[in-house]
């Protein structure tokens, strides 16, 4: 697990975005680069603005960040930790997965 310290003026607050509550959460498994890659697989997978996001795109960006992580990192347990963690965020977190 990857820990960045560099404070990139996001927040799981509830004044934040929701695409920023996602990118607070990805950061702890991303770093630095969680910013770029949640804006790169919105845009391309979802075809929305970062802004844009919402609760209800969360499932299926999941599946998409799911999907790029496991080309990443064989370690299943990692990616089903940081993919229940951005589940809470839907409400649905007990939703089974598979790798």
């Amino acid at each position: 697990m990857v820990v960045d310290s560099a404070n990139t003026g996001t927040s799981t607050g509830s004044n934040s975005s929701f695409y920023d509550q996602v990118v607070s959460i990805s950061q702890v498994y991303l770093g630095s680069t969680a910013n770029r890659f949640i804006a790169g697989q919105v845009e391309n997978h979802l075809h929305k603005s970062p802004q844009e996001l919402s609760q209800n795109d969360l499932l299926n960006l999941i599946d998409w960040i799911r999907t790029a992580v496991c080309f990443l990192t064989e370690d299943g347990k990692l990616i089903e930790e940081y993919t229940s963690e951005l589940r809470k965020l839907s409400g649905q977190n007990n939703k089974p997965l598979s790798i």
